[in-house]
C-alpha cells in the first residue's frame, strides 16, 4: 500500500484496561479477535503496538520518586496510587517482549491473528538511549557516554553513577541537546563500532518479529546532531580504533543491513527539526512530518498548500498526524469545526496516515508514559461518527494508490480574498475519484476551481459528500473550464465522491 494508515495503541494502557475487564491480569493474547477486526474494517492497514518491550525495575523506581513526574501524572489522573506509576517504554531494558505481556510467544500470536485481518504489525525501536538497569550499562560500558566527578557535580539531572564489570562510573544520561537529561536512561554513543554493530543486530532481532519498526528520536543519531550534543564526550572511552570514520551516518548501514534481510521492512522515523528529507535519504520509508502538524494547529491554509506542493518523491513519504503519545490531544488543540477540518487534510494527504488510539473517540487528556491507568471520558459522539465517514472516504483504495492532485483556486469575484482560505485536491485511481475541498480558516470562504482532469469533460456528474448528506450535480465541461464554485462556512469540508450520473 502507497499511502497506509496506522492505529497507535498503548500497549500498557489497553491491556490494563482489558484486564479490568476480564478481572485478572491480561497479556497480549487477550487482545480481542473483535478489535482488530473492528480496526481492519476502519481501513487501517498497520497497527502500532507501542511499548511492548522488556522495562526494569530502575525505570519504575525513578519515576515514583521524580517529584515533578507525580505533579504532572496527578493532574492526568487526580485518584494516582503509586502502583499506576510504571516505568516509560522508552527506557528499554532488553528488546524481549515484556513479561507482563505474555513475552514473545503472545506477541507471536498476536501477529498472527493480525495477519488474518490483513493487519500489519509496527514495534519501537529507541536507538539513542537503553535503560539504567539494561545489561550493556554492567557488561558494555564501552557502549555509552561517560562522564566525570565534575560532569555528576555540575549537572546531576544528566549524570548518574552506575556499577559495571569494572567497577562504578559515571555515564550521561539520554538526552536531545534542547533539554536536561531523561533521568531514568542512559546515552548509548554511536561512535563506537561495536556499540553500532550491536545495535544492528538488535534492529535484526525486532525485525524478526514484526513488519515495521518506529525508531524514536532518530534524529538524534545524525552525526551533527550528535556533535552538538556531546563533542568530546561521544568519544570511545575504551581507545579501541574505529573500524571507520566515527561520524559517518548509522542509519544508512543499518537500514540496508535489516532490509537484505527483510526487504518489506518498512522503518518510521520519529524526526524534527527539518532533518526529515535527510532521514528519508539515509533509508526511511516514512519519516513525522511535524512541520504539518505545526501548520496545522497555526491554522492558515496558505502555508498548508504550500508544504503539500512540495517535491513528490519527499512529500508522499511523510507521515501525518493530528496527535500521537507525544503530543496534547487532538480534541484539546483544536476546536471541533478546526477538529474536523484538520483531520480531513491529514487522512486525505498523500503519505502514511497516523490516528492515536482515543483520537476517533474524543479524548482530551493526554496520557504520560509513565501510567498504566487513564481517567474516563465522555465519548464524543458527533465526533465520532464523522470520523467513521471520513476513515470510510479515506480507506478506500483510491486514497491508498492513487494520484493525488492539488488545484489553485482563484476569487470567485474581484475584491474576495478568501479564496486563499480554501485547500482544493482529488485523488484518482482507474474510474474512482475523490475531490477533497476545506476550508481551513475561521471565515467563510468562497472561490473558483478548475478541476483538471480530462475524463470529466462532456458527461454529468454526481458530486456525492462522504461525511455529510450533501449531494450535487454538476457538468463535466464546467468542473473542466470555468470552474466549480465554492462557498464554504469556517472550517468547512466535504470529500466528494466523483460519480458519472450517464451510467
Amino acid at each position: 500500500m502507497r499511502f497506509p494508515t496506522l492505529y497507535e495503541i498503548n500497549t500498557r494502557v489497553f491491556l490494563y484496561e482489558r484486564g479490568v475487564a476480564l478481572g485478572r491480569p491480561a497479556t497480549l493474547d487477550d487482545v480481542p479477535d473483535d478489535t482488530l477486526a473492528e480496526i481492519a474494517a476502519r481501513g487501517f492497514s498497520w497497527v502500532w503496538w507501542l511499548g511492548v518491550w522488556q522495562t526494569g525495575p530502575m525505570g519504575e523506581a525513578e519515576a515514583r520518586r521524580h517529584a515533578g513526574l507525580r505533579a504532572a501524572l496527578l493532574r492526568q489522573l487526580p485518584d494516582l496510587r503509586d502502583d499506576d506509576i510504571v516505568s516509560s517504554p522508552f527506557a528499554v531494558a532488553a528488546y524481549d517482549v515484556h513479561r507482563d505481556f505474555g513475552g514473545d510467544a503472545a506477541l507471536a500470536r498476536l501477529r498472527a491473528r493480525m495477519r488474518g485481518h490483513g493487519l500489519a504489525l509496527m514495534l519501537d525501536f529507541v536507538p539513542n538511549h537503553v535503560a539504567l538497569d539494561h545489561a550493556w550499562v554492567f557488561d558494555h560500558p564501552e557502549y555509552l557516554v561517560h562522564g566525570d566527578v565534575a560532569d555528576l557535580a555540575r549537572e546531576p539531572q544528566n549524570y548518574t553513577r552506575l556499577l559495571t564489570r569494572h567497577g562504578p562510573a559515571i555515564f550521561a544520561h539520554g538526552r536531545d541537546p534542547g533539554f536536561d537529561g531523561w533521568t531514568d536512561t542512559v546515552q548509548l554513543d554511536h561512535r563506537h563500532p561495536g556499540l553500532r554493530v550491536a545495535q544492528v543486530a538488535e534492529l535484526g532481532r525486532i525485525a524478526a518479529r514484526c513488519d515495521g519498526v518506529r525508531c524514536d528520536m532518530a534524529m538524534l543519531l545524525e552525526p551533527s546532531v550528535i556533535a552538538r550534543t556531546w563533542g568530546d564526550r561521544a568519544r570511545p572511552v575504551d581507545g579501541a580504533p574505529p573500524r571507520d570514520d566515527p561520524f559517518s551516518p548509522f542509519w544508512p548501514d543499518a537500514i540496508a543491513a535489516v532490509k537484505r534481510a527483510h526487504p518489506a521492512f518498512v522503518f518510521l522515523a520519529e524526526v524534527y527539526w527539518d532533518l526529515d528529507a535527510t532521514l528519508q535519504a539515509a533509508g526511511f520509508d516514512f519519516t513525522y512530518d511535524k512541520r504539518f502538524y505545526d501548520l496545522l494547529r497555526d491554522g492558515v491554509a496558505r502555508p498548508l498548500r504550500e508544504r503539500l506542493a512540495v517535491e513528490p518523491a519527499f512529500r508522499d513519504r511523510c507521515a501525518r498526524f493530528l496527535e500521537n503519545h507525544d503530543e496534547a490531544r487532538a480534541a484539546a488543540v483544536f476546536e471541533p469545526d478546526q477538529h474536523r477540518a484538520a483531520a480531513t487534510l491529514t487522512l486525505l494527504a498523500p503519505g502514511l496516515r497516523l490516528v492515536h488510539e482515543g483520537q476517533l473517540e474524543g479524548r482530551r487528556t493526554r496520557v504520560a508514559m509513565q501510567l498504566r491507568r487513564r481517567a474516563s471520558e465522555p465519548v464524543d459522539e458527533r465526533l465520532r461518527d464523522f470520523y467513521a465517514r471520513l476513515l470510510a472516504a479515506s480507506s478506500r483504495p483510491v486514497a491508498h494508490e492513487g494520484r493525488w492532485m492539488a488545484w489553485p483556486c482563484r476569487q470567485a469575484w474581484q475584491g474576495d480574498a478568501t479564496d486563499d482560505q480554501l485547500i482544493v485536491a482529488t485523488w484518482e485511481w482507474g474510474d474512482e475519484r475523490l475531490l477533497v475541498v476545506v476550508n481551513y480558516g475561521a471565515a467563510r470562504a468562497q472561490c473558483k476551481v478548475t478541476i483538471g482532469l480530462p475524463r470529466l469533460a462532456g458527461r454529468r456528474w454526481m458530486l456525492d459528500d462522504q461525511t455529510s448528506d450533501a449531494r450535487y450535480e454538476r457538468a463535466g465541461d464546467a468542473l473542466v473550464g470555468d470552474g466549480l464554485y465554492l462557498d464554504l462556512p469556517a472550517w468547512g469540508c466535504h470529500v466528494f465522491a466523483v460519480r458519472p450520473l450517464d451510467v
